[in-house]
């Protein structure tokens, strides 16, 4: 999990024609930590100058502030003094709360420790010390405890009531209106799903099926086309699923919800992140036989408070905004005997994906009848710095308890980057 950009804030004291201002740099570019560099900080001011906001010389994508200050050769001045109850640079924390450095709002007990820029953001006395990858440990696909799936997922840091850090405040498994009593093998923490499809990051992912979560060769597996949980529940809200408007005529809303799993997870949001993203593949044995029909499987992922353009809270949909389902757009895994596109009663699949990523996942089978898959989705959703969210991950079956659907979550990321307009939900590019 990594934060995506930083940025530099301070507060600036003009003592006669000197300019006092705390310097700091935006972390550089690199495999944990994208936004480029930016020149380091703000400077002290020259004799001669009135301070403006400039553009400065800023060496990335980062660009952090800048402070032109006129003709003059003073550099950084000292750092901001504050007391033990102020807040300077208006992050929510004092020196009191464990704020290191009231001149920085992304430096305090509750930010991202940034990876590999030697810069001490959450204050424990510790530079680039935030655990990522932290799934290695787990050694059981069928593990219970719902805090190794946060961390299937790249929720590594726990936080609790009486602290200031950032982190999963809570964790468990739940049935789709987030009641327990969901299926124990309906989750499972795989390290791959058949011999195409790895985990995004760590070593293993987080897995949910309205069947089993398992694949053909892993103990406790049953066949797609059929495994009843024997588990039920009211949907999300009476208002779930959404119907799709492709599908003229056919409704699941309001339906129960047949052998759901979901994940839920409330989180205190570092004070230094605006979004968050991850990684969703979803499959399903649905298709093609049951598009457009009153049989479908749904996968939902729901977030409190919601974004404005959440539709019931759910901030994964396909290109169309509709839900993830047997009818959504973004099912490009999946083949037919005429050869791509598949026609499907009113619905056309262009099945760009071929039939790879289902081959050993049972929904490649049988041959002559592939089923389909979206392949890695990123849902990219706003989030308030220093908030608490709640998210549901959450897969049910709409119209009965066979013929199933699994959906991999991995790759969960605060950024600092805004998510302007809303949630989003786009392909992730395919390495070459």
């Amino acid at each position: 999990m990594v934060i995506r950009q930083s940025l530099v804030f301070c507060s600036v004291v003009v003592v006669g024609s000197f300019v006092s201002a705390c310097s700091g740099t935006s972390s550089g570019g690199d495999d944990l930590f994208t936004g480029g560099t930016s020149a380091g900080g703000m400077a002290g001011a020259g004799a001669s100058g009135g301070m403006n906001v400039g553009g400065g010389t800023s060496g990335g994508s980062g660009g952090g502030l800048v402070i032109d200050s006129g003709p003059g050769t003073g550099g950084g001045g000292p750092a901001c003094e504050s007391g033990p109850t102020e807040d300077k640079d208006k992050d929510g924390q004092t020196k009191q709360d464990g704020d290191c450095n009231d001149c920085d709002a992304n430096a305090n007990a509750g930010a991202y420790d940034v990876a590999k820029n030697n810069v001490d953001e959450d204050c424990n006395g510790k530079v680039d010390d935030t655990p990522v990858d932290c799934d290695g440990a787990i050694t059981d696909l069928a593990d219970n405890d719902a805090m190794n799936g946060a961390r299937a997922m790249g929720l590594c840091q726990q936080a609790t009531a009486g602290d200031k850090k950032w982190g999963v405040l809570e964790a468990k498994y739940v049935k789709a209106d987030g009641t327990p009593g969901m299926a124990d093998a309906s989750h499972g923490l795989l390290t791959a799903f058949g011999p195409n499809v790895n985990v995004q990051e760590g070593k293993r992912m987080l897995v949910l099926s309205s069947g089993t979560a398992r694949q053909p060769t892993d103990p406790g597996y049953q066949n797609v086309s059929g495994a009843d949980m024997k588990t039920t529940s009211p949907p999300p809200s009476p208002q779930f699923p959404i119907d799709t408007p492709t599908c003229p005529g056919v409704t699941t809303t309001g339906k129960p919800a047949n052998d759901p799993a979901a994940l839920e997870v409330k989180i205190r949001v570092p004070t230094n992140a605006k979004s968050f993203s991850y990684n969703f593949n979803f499959y399903t044995y649905e298709w093609p036989g049951f598009v457009c029909s009153s049989y479908n499987d749904f996968f939902a992922a729901l977030q409190t408070p919601a974004p404005p353009n959440a539709a019931l809270g759910n901030i994964s949909f396909d290109s169309q905004g509709n839900p993830v389902s047997v009818n959504n757009a973004f099912l490009e895994a999946c083949g037919c005997s005429t050869g791509a596109p598949c026609t499907v009663k009113t619905k056309i699949f262009n099945c760009s994906l071929g039939t790879k990523i289902l081959e050993g996942t049972g929904f490649a089978e049988p041959i002559t009848y592939p089923h389909a898959a979206t392949g890695w989705l990123e849902t990219k959703s706003p989030v308030t710095p220093g908030s608490e969210v709640t998210l549901r991950f959450v897969i049910w079956d709409a119209g009965d308890h066979v013929l199933d659907s699994t959906v991999l979550l991995d790759n969960f990321v605060f950024s600092a980057e805004e998510a302007s307009g809303g949630s989003t939900t786009k392909p992730v590019p395919t390495p070459k």
